[in-house]
């Protein structure tokens, strides 16, 4: 579904990703892993269009999507949840999820309210409150579900997990498996390793823009001195 490969990047002149590859296949959850500023969140914003300087390629559903516009892979099927949430405060939890309707996609769950609200019954209760009223963690599940309702094949969630209290983080650990179980592809970003074995089928990890692991958990517990070396605070 997904294939990056020697995907690099730029802010300015310091490069932050130096040759990057990954692939997602359909209905598969990855873990994209490592410490703050390894390089996962720039990974994600340069496969979404959203850093300009790039090279390499990245191929979605076997077009070349690197250098589009970010308005124009997500309406090609790339749903993306941002680590700033960037929910509308003044809206209702309600509103905030109108502004990501789109029409229902060839291959994908068609994502509805009341869909939402059962898969979320945090916002269920709290549909009319504004999205400023709500806890980070409500918020967090805010955005992914606003994302959701784009109709997204894939979607890149940066960072669920950060900043969340633990029952929180279990609820979207659940939500997570829902949404393989729907048929939806998702690569993560992540740190908290044992959320990332909770939620997903293998992982990469990454360090100063570098990849240095692609395997499975079993692989990596096999091989304690990655986690010690790329992962360990």
């Amino acid at each position: 579904m997904l294939e990056v490969t020697n995907l690099s990047a730029w802010y300015g002149r310091a490069q932050i990703l130096n040759g990057v590859s990954l692939n997602i296949q359909e209905n598969e959850v990855v873990a994209l892993m490592g410490r703050n500023g390894a390089g996962k969140s720039t990974t994600m914003k340069s496969i979404m269009g959203l850093v300009r300087h790039t090279a390499g390629t990245v191929h979605y559903d076997e077009r070349s999507i690197l250098g589009g516009t970010p308005h124009a892979i997500c309406r090609a099927g790339i749903g993306y949840v941002p680590e700033e949430r960037r929910i509308f405060g003044d809206l209702t939890v309600e509103e905030n999820l109108e502004v990501g309707r789109r029409p229902p996609r060839p291959g994908a769950p068609a994502w509805t309210l009341e869909h939402l609200f059962e898969l979320f019954p945090n916002l269920d209760e709290r549909r009319k409150n504004l999205g400023k009223q709500l806890s980070g963690g409500e918020q967090q599940m805010l955005t992914i579900a606003r994302t959701l309702m784009g109709n997204p094949k894939l979607v890149l969630l940066d960072e669920p997990s950060e900043g969340i209290a633990p029952v929180i983080v279990e609820q979207m650990a659940r939500v997570i498996a829902e949404l393989k179980r729907e048929g939806l592809s998702v690569l993560i970003s992540e740190q908290n390793l044992h959320f990332a074995r909770l939620v997903s089928d293998r992982a990469y990890i990454i360090e100063k823009g570098e990849m240095r692991f692609e395997g499975s958990f079993a692989d990596l517990d096999e091989n304690p001195e990655i986690s010690n070396s790329y992962l360990a605070v």
